[in-house]
This record gives structure tokens, sequence and C-alpha cells, in this order.
């Protein structure tokens, strides 16, 4: 029978308790969890341990981190959100760009129609082992909205819904999507489902959380497309952005990618993400590629798929980095 109705907008609140009772491997995941765990143990202490309390340390003494989350207590996360809305506006007006639907009309692009939806994009929670200085969302280890079981199963209906030829791409996002218990659920039904493309869109150190040993087998055996981000092939630049001890992580998770067959099967898809690291645009993609290829191969043995070269909007805890220094 079909779920009861539920409010797909709304994400029940979790204790952070919540994690610690989540669901062991399923069996077929454990010899390749042993595999893991022996490669895990030859790449060092860091791949045993949890990032969170190295992230809650760094959210503690980021001056910058706890003045913006001190006027979110004083003023709301509504009344900020406006004021982000309004200096985007200024900037705006102040390099004459213009307004957008005004721009469609006058280059003949209106009315604008909405096409089939083919691609079905869920955030999953605000959770995650990181707290990265650029974050939209504003995730970290004190974030505790997480979607629940009836909201998944309101989506997975969606899809059901849509039939054949519907839903191609369920991309699946966070937080650190796979640190909700719901994302294991999610990608085991659409794969049922048999949704086309399943992606996860992964910060790499969360297969290195204690508890998430499963997770590279797991993945390439519904051969869930990866989405993994690492803004820099430089331990100093990507520790700057993403918090002390990320970069050496995600070298080690993505080896145990590379492990499962990831970045050289074909049908294991392992994309990584460049993100600017200051108020500048991403440079040319292709030419970021060859030298991301070039550097992980050399250096750590790392194959990967494409590389992927996004920016960064001015909201949320990127927007508020800007306005300190006056870049907004």
């Amino acid at each position: 029978s079909a779920p009861a109705p539920h409010n797909m907008h709304s994400h029940r609140m979790l204790r952070n308790s919540a994690f610690k009772s989540m669901p062991r491997a399923h069996a077929r995941y454990s010899q390749s969890g042993l595999f893991t765990n022996v490669v895990r143990a030859s790449l060092g202490s860091s791949a045993t341990s949890s990032l969170v309390p190295d992230t809650l340390r760094e959210m503690d003494m980021d001056t910058e981190l706890q003045a913006h989350l001190a006027s979110i207590a004083t003023k709301g996360q509504a009344s900020l959100t406006r004021e982000e809305r309004m200096k985007r506006q200024r900037s705006l007006e102040n390099i004459n760009a213009p307004d957008f639907m005004q721009l469609c009309k006058s280059t003949g692009v209106t009315p604008l129609r909405r096409a089939k939806a083919r691609a079905l994009q869920l955030n999953i929670g605000l959770y995650c082992n990181q707290a990265c200085s650029h974050c939209h969302v504003e995730s970290s280890p004190r974030r505790t909205e997480m979607m629940d079981r009836p909201t998944a199963d309101q989506c997975l209906q969606l899809i059901r819904a849509a039939g054949p030829g519907g839903v191609q791409s369920l991309d699946i996002t966070g937080g650190a999507p796979e640190l909700n218990p719901q994302f294991r659920y999610l990608v085991e039904e659409a794969s049922k489902l048999q949704v086309p493309e399943i992606i996860d869109r992964c910060n790499l150190t969360v297969l290195l959380e204690p508890g998430q040993e499963y997770l590279p087998a797991f993945l390439a055996a519904h051969r869930v497309r990866i989405v993994a981000s690492l803004p820099c092939y430089t331990e100093k630049n990507t520790d700057q952005q993403r918090g002390a001890g990320v970069f050496e992580r995600s070298i080690e998770a993505l080896k145990l990618l590379n492990a499962q067959g990831y970045g050289s099967d074909p049908g294991l898809v392992l994309d990584l993400v460049y993100n600017p690291s200051g108020a500048f645009l991403a440079p040319d993609q292709a030419t970021l590629q060859d030298a991301y290829r070039s550097e992980l191969r050399l250096a750590y043995g790392i194959e990967f798929s494409s590389l992927l070269a996004l920016n960064n909007l001015p909201i949320k805890r990127f927007a508020d980095w800007l306005g300190r220094r006056n870049k907004l």
C-alpha cells in the first residue's frame, strides 16, 4: 500500500545519539568490509578514528564562525537570510547586472516553460563530520536536521509515480548524506526501481568514519556514481577550506574507492569536484582536470573519471566570509 501523506519539506529533528545506533552493513558486504579494514589499517591511524572531534574543536576556535553563530542566535536565521539577499541585490546593482526576467524578455526567450523533471535531488540532512568554510547549507556535526523514513518513502513514491522513463537520476546530498540512516535505504530502493543513475555527493572523509566501513563496497555493488569534493590536489589549500586533516583522509578514501574499481571501471564513476578557496572564479575545467590527474596519479597513484570545476554561491557561510572581507 502507498505510504501515508507526509510533508516532504519537513525534516524531523534527530538527536546525535541516533548516529550511534545506525544499522550495521549487510552480511553480503562483510567480506569486502574486512578487505576495507585491511586497507585502512595500512593507510594510517587517521583511517580508524572519527573526524568529528577535530571538526568541533576547530569550530570552537574559529572566531569568525563563532561570531556568525552568535548573529544567528541573536537575529535568527530568517533575518540573516534576508540580509544576505539584500546584500546580493546591492552587489548586482553596483555592477549594473540586468534583472533576470527583463533580460529574458529582451532576448526573446520568454515565456519560460518547465520541461519534464528527469532528476530528483534530495538533501537528506545537514549533519556532517566536517564544517567547510564555503558550505552553502551550513552543515556541521552540530546540525541535527535529518530526513526521516516517512519523507524518504514519499520521495520513493514520486519515483514510482513517474514510472518508466520518468526519474533518470536520483541525486543524494547533505550534509554528509551517508550519515543519515535513510541513505542506504534510498539507494537500495532506488536500485530496485531501476533508476538509471544514483548519485552520492560525497565528502570522502565520511568513508573513514567508524561504522562506515561497508560504504565503498556498498556503493560499488549498487553502481552508485560518486561526486566527491576535493577542492585542491594540495594539502594546504584543501585543509584551509575543509578543515585540518581532511586532505589526508580524502586521499585515503580515494584509495579505498580505487580498490573497489572506481575510476578505472567505466561502470563505477568517480568524479572529483573543485571549488575556489577564495573570492575568485574557477579556472578552465579541462586544464585543471589535467593537472589533477597528473598530480594525484604521480603522488598517490589515484585514478578518477573526471573533474567538475564549480563556483561558490555567495550564500550562508561563504557569503558571511565574503562580507567580513568587504568582497560581497
